[in-house]
């Protein structure tokens, strides 16, 4: 529980991050819906059918599924399709289950990539795009613009956000004020368009034009994009501070500026051509403008913190090799900066901004990745009904089943825009998914060879009796509990020797964010000098093996940097040419993955000087 006093920062800094995405929304939603690809006539009956289909799809979507039922579904604290499956794979007991459970979760992860590279392309284009309307002849400076926006975004990457992250609350809260101040201005103006909020304008809308309303589902759904950012960032935050700012502040001024625009749009249906923009009075609209593209920028930076969250959880899941993790806060545990993901979201950023050149035409691409994002955690939650929460069978299927038709509904429209960009998330959704379940089957596959190739404990002391013992502590890193590390059998075999004291580690990824430091730490006296020692992090944790081996003292095992030498096995994967448990390209696949991997010397902080290297090469 947080404390009263924290809860105001907390629910600042909420609103700083985890509501950028769908607070951003206002720029491009409804302008899609009657004015992009599958424009729906701007009429009264339209528009008051489209802004009821608009508000009870957040209330369903994002009140009801997100903040009312998954976030109470938390991994200790943290949120996530990672944290879920980790969840619910600790209380699958049938192994058909697990594995279902495990594809769905990385199949969610691998499409948040993709969806991570079009959220911070399509928010500052459609913010940058306002200065069409201040400065016509300016039009043509958008794309650039907007390019170097997005540069500037990337490079400061790896400076840290802290600093910045302090403005991001005052900021979004101030992009919220201005969203309901200018929403209500035209509702009380044009009061009849709360005639919406009954539902039943949506529901003859889709009666009467079925056709046209699962046409504007597709576009609708831009109106609920980053709904899932709310579960994903609670570790955070938590909870309550999430909600409460939901309720209290950010729903309302999302509501009041959609109805506000619905407003214009009866009264003005020329508006159209940028609804937002033409809310405000021509005075405001550069200020309208600069803050609009501060607040998509804030936006654009919580997805890429998301996607470094996402990506260090599959480095520590087993589902990535290991890349070089850097803090950028002594602080903030949360504050990381992943270089590979982050230009590798660059390049695909820039590329999505230069080959789609408009807001509009980026809505095209946007919502599929979403829409899939939301059905998986469907039955995700579904899993957590029925394993955790024992929920009765009949109102899993009520809860679960109505939800999951929403959100069938969702995708079905948004699947009719795949051959207008829809293919670009779907595409980096499967390459991110091959890559991550290459590598998860890529490591089964060689623990599989390294325990075949090994000894057992028993036969290797048996074969120690008559070895030379030196002075010092030598530490052997292994990824299996049980058995004879490679490096050890090399070590050996070429130096004939061994120390006093040998230790044999194996770091160990936990179903859990963190892991406390009194169960970090197992700790077993074999014969002969030998002790194994297994630690346990937590998957949203770094191993440093330097710091967890000085607690190893309360053992009775102090360890001493200057008198440990640390050996590695670097492993050498060659794919076999022959027919295996794995196709060839995706074993070339891993091969590759392996050799570009961070070093285990510089993953796990061992000290350079202190590491002897002894390579070892597997066919798979």
């Amino acid at each position: 529980m947080h404390s009263r006093k924290a809860l105001p920062a907390l629910t600042v800094g909420a609103i700083g991050v985890v509501f950028g995405d769908i607070g951003t929304s206002p720029l491009y939603a409804l302008k899609e819906i009657f004015n992009g690809h599958h424009p729906i006539p701007v009429t009264p009956e339209n528009i008051l059918g489209i802004l009821s289909m608009v508000f009870w799809s957040i209330m369903a979507l994002v009140t009801l599924k997100y903040v009312l039922i998954i976030m109470r579904a938390d991994n200790r604290g943290e949120g996530g399709s990672l944290a879920l499956l980790a969840l619910i794979v600790d209380k699958a007991k049938s192994r058909r289950l697990t594995w279902v459970v495990s594809m769905l979760g990385v199949f969610a992860a691998a499409l948040f990539y993709g969806d991570s590279m079009i959220t911070p392309a399509i928010s500052v284009l459609s913010a940058v795009e306002g200065l069409g309307i201040v400065a016509p002849e300016l039009q043509s400076f958008v794309v650039p613009i907007t390019v170097v926006i997005l540069t500037a975004l990337f490079l400061i990457q790896r400076r840290g956000t802290g600093a910045v992250g302090l403005f991001f609350g005052p900021i979004m809260a101030g992009w919220f004020a201005v969203l309901a101040v200018l929403g209500l201005n035209e509702i009380v103006r044009h009061p009849e368009v709360l005639a919406a909020l009954n539902p039943m304008y949506a529901l003859a809308f889709i009666g009467n034009h079925t056709g046209l309303a699962f046409l504007a589902l597709g576009a609708v759904v831009l109106a609920v994009t980053g709904g899932e950012a709310l579960y994903t960032d609670m570790g955070h935050f938590g909870p309550f501070p999430i909600r409460l700012a939901w309720f209290a502040f950010v729903m309302p001024a999302l509501v009041l500026n959609y109805f506000g625009q619905g407003a214009l749009l009866l009264n003005e249906p020329a508006s159209i051509e940028n609804p937002f923009f033409h809310l405000g009075p021509s005075w405001a609209m550069i200020p309208m403008l600069i803050l609009a593209t501060l607040a998509t920028v804030i936006a654009s930076q919580a997805v890429i913190s998301g996607a470094f969250s996402v990506a260090r959880q599959a480095v520590q899941m087993g589902l990535l090799p290991r890349m070089l993790i850097v803090h950028t806060s002594g602080q903030e545990e949360g504050q990381i900066y992943v270089p590979f993901t982050n230009w590798t979201l660059y390049l695909a950023v820039v590329a999505l901004v230069l080959g789609f050149q408009s807001s509009s035409n980026l809505a095209a691409a946007y919502g599929i990745a979403v829409t899939g994002t939301m059905m998986i955690d469907t039955v995700l939650i579904a899993f957590v009904m029925v394993l955790l929460w024992r929920w009765n069978l009949l109102l899993v299927a009520l809860v679960a089943g109505s939800l999951l038709a929403v959100d069938i509904a969702f995708f079905a429209a948004n699947a009719i825009k795949i051959p207008q960009g829809g293919w670009f998330p779907i595409a980096m959704g499967l390459v991110s998914f091959t890559v991550l379940t290459t590598w998860r089957r890529g490591r089964g596959l060689v623990q599989e060879e390294i325990a075949r190739q090994g000894l057992s404990m028993n036969e290797f002391m048996a074969m120690i009796g008559s070895v030379h013992r030196v002075h010092g502590t030598a530490v052997f890193m292994t990824s299996s509990k049980d058995g004879v590390p490679a490096a050890l059998l090399h070590n050996l075999k070429h130096n004939q020797v061994l120390h006093e004291r040998v230790v044999l580690v194996t770091v160990q990824t936990a179903d859990t964010p963190y892991v406390s430091e009194l169960d970090r730490i197992y700790l077993h006296h074999l014969k002969q000098g030998f002790i194994r020692v297994i630690l346990r992090y937590g998957f949203m944790e770094d191993p440093d093996i330097p710091s967890a081996l000085d607690h190893c003292s309360r053992f009775g095992e102090p360890f001493e940097m200057m008198e440990t030498t640390f050996y590695l096995s670097r492993e050498t994967v060659i794919p076999r040419l022959s027919r295996s448990r794995i196709a060839p390209w995706r074993a070339r696949l891993f091969a590759f993955m392996t050799k570009n991997a961070t070093s285990a010397t510089d993953f796990f902080r061992i000290p350079n000087n202190r590491v002897v290297e002894l390579g070892t090469q597997l066919v798979i």
